[in-house]
């Protein structure tokens, strides 16, 4: 049984930048798309509104934030990724300085 979380996260607001960020998301490294799938994150996706992103993860029992923000700090392609997508993104207001994507909660939901 899969588990879903839902995170977001701000872009820059310059048009040029997302236009380029939304380029790099057609074409995700191989390495990254692997690591994701390491990770036990069986579907990702992203959403955009403005510069507001919006992901939702169906992770398997397996996931763990904690192994993978371990996993990707030893990955130096994954480092070299977040680095080039940090030109794109910022922080919002709530994040601590070494958090970027925000987890959100849940406060509604139709079947329960």
């Amino acid at each position: 049984m899969s588990k879903r979380y839902c995170l977001t996260l701000d872009l820059k607001d310059d048009r040029e930048l997302i236009a380029e960020y939304k380029q790099h998301h057609e074409k995700i490294w191989p390495e990254i798309t692997q690591s994701i799938k390491n990770a036990g994150i069986e579907d990702l996706e992203i959403y955009l509104l403005g510069t507001r992103m919006f992901m939702i993860m169906e992770v398997s029992d397996q996931f763990s934030f904690a192994a993978k923000t371990k996993a990707d700090k030893e990955d130096l392609k994954v480092r070299e990724w977040e680095q080039l997508m940090w030109r794109y993104q910022q922080a919002l207001p709530q994040a601590s300085p070494d958090e970027k994507w925000l987890l959100m909660e849940r406060i509604f939901s139709l079947e329960k």
